[in-house]
């Protein structure tokens, strides 16, 4: 009697430890009796028709949802329907099981491990609901302010200034827009700020249907003085009203744009947060993604050791390597031009030039000196001696590289040659994160 008892104990112990088939038979099977054990990397292999997909997938796959159907009710079992059980003798030890699907995945480095199995998509809305959010500029937790603290802010920070209260009413979507301005105007506005443009309400007014606009009502235009107390707080009750708790205010005396929310804001800098969305947090969307690398997390950057492989050879002898060796080329012949004006040789090994001299050469400029930029006339088809200058500003090698990789009209033969003289780096901005400042501070 005792022995019996501790050869049960022993079998379920064995049962927690492995996974038990007894007689599988699933297509090709042939009456197959296996024990897998838990908590290793197990593989099947074989050549192909062997039965691992029909072990795997059809008997132990199926099995495991079976079960895991069978748990529902009644009810919710009427609106999944019955599944097949396997055709094995029995399997035990069998735990929850996931499948995951094997497909072919293009390289876009968009894609991640979290948007292709759409896991990112459920962790973007649950920071989105539940996430807290905190300031970048003090590290404290963001509060809500009420018309009455928002109004007392304003007096705070931009008392005397002459400022315009906008209520953001299209936030990064496309259309047309006609209705939206005719339902404002016939509302008495007579302003509204498109695309950080703003301009007069006019009859059938609207804008290209297939671009991503932001539109604000202007609500009202005045000077931050005691006396228009009553008036901004009517207007700050209006925009928040018309802009669902957002309220942007522009500083005419700074050329900026401030907003303040009723739910999210920093006490102490005044710094406020867009309500959070699921789009807040995905790097493919432009309100989540960092402005630098647009969601990339790495940026190309110029290599100036590709550019100038030897220092000690001379512009002419091929110290800018993007340069190449044609030296009747227009480029050549431009770098050519600009050096004559600023009085720079290239004959002189490239370690020798000064700096301002590598500065004009590289990215068209020397802050050091302001008047050597000033242009003049000049005939490129002239190459007699003498003080010819070239007409435009030379925008530089370097500057010339990065126009070139990331024009829109740029060639794929021209950019991947470009490459050439690129590195691949992490971007500084998000450090990588892919996504903006804002969005990083939500915990």
């Amino acid at each position: 009697m005792s022995k019996a008892k501790v050869k049960t104990k022993v079998s379920e112990e064995s049962h927690a430890d492995v996974i038990e088939v007894v007689g599988a038979r699933e297509h090709n099977l042939k009456n197959i009796d296996i024990r897998i054990p838990k908590q290793k990397l197990v593989v099947f292999t074989g050549v192909s028709g062997s039965g691992k997909s029909s072990l795997a997938f059809d008997t132990l796959y199926n099995e495991g949802q079976r079960r895991y159907m069978e748990s529902f009710s009644a009810y919710a079992r009427q609106f999944i329907g019955d599944m097949e059980r396997p055709d094995v003798d029995k399997i035990t030890g069998l735990s929850p099981v996931i499948s995951i699907e094997q497909k072919t995945t293009n390289k876009n480095p968009r894609s991640t491990v979290g948007t292709i199995t759409e896991l990112y998509d459920f962790l973007r809305l649950l920071f989105a609901r539940v996430g807290e959010a905190y300031s970048y500029e003090t590290g404290k937790k963001m509060v809500k302010f009420s018309e009455e603290e928002i109004i007392a802010h304003i007096y705070g920070r931009l008392k005397g200034r002459k400022i315009t209260l906008l209520a953001p009413l299209i936030r990064g979507r496309k259309g047309h827009y006609r209705e939206l301005f005719e339902d404002i105007r016939k509302k008495g506005f007579v302003k509204v700020r498109v695309d950080g443009e703003i301009l007069d309400l006019a009859p059938r007014m609207q804008v290209d249907r297939y671009k991503i606009h932001d539109i604000e009502v202007v609500v009202d235009r005045l000077q931050v003085t005691p006396d228009m107390k009553l008036r901004i707080a009517q207007s700050v009750q209006k925009s928040l009203q018309m802009g669902k708790d957002l309220l942007f205010i522009f500083d005419h005396d700074t050329n900026s744009l401030l907003q303040y929310s009723k739910q999210l804001m920093c006490i102490d800098t005044g710094l406020s947060y867009e309500e959070p969305s699921p789009n807040s947090f995905s790097f493919n969307s432009p309100y989540g993604a960092c402005p630098s690398c647009k969601g990339l997390g790495t940026m190309h950057e110029v290599n100036l050791e590709a550019v100038i492989p030897d220092g000690q050879l001379s512009v002419s002898e091929g110290a800018l390597a993007p340069l190449g060796e044609e030296r009747e080329a227009y480029i050549y012949r431009q770098v050519q031009q600009v050096a004559r004006k600023h009085k720079i040789s290239l004959e002189k090994p490239w370690v020798e030039l000064s700096p301002a001299a590598k500065n004009i050469l590289l990215y068209g400029k020397a802050d050091a000196d302001p008047e050597a930029m000033r242009l003049h006339e000049v005939d490129m088809n002239d190459v007699s001696e003498g003080p010819v200058y070239y007409a435009t500003e030379f925008e530089g090698v370097v500057t010339m590289l990065r126009r070139w990789f990331t024009g829109n009209n740029t060639s794929e033969y021209l950019r991947d040659w470009v490459e050439k003289f690129m590195v691949m780096r992490s971007c500084q901005t998000c450090q990588g994160s892919r996504l903006r400042k804002e969005s990083q501070w939500f915990r």
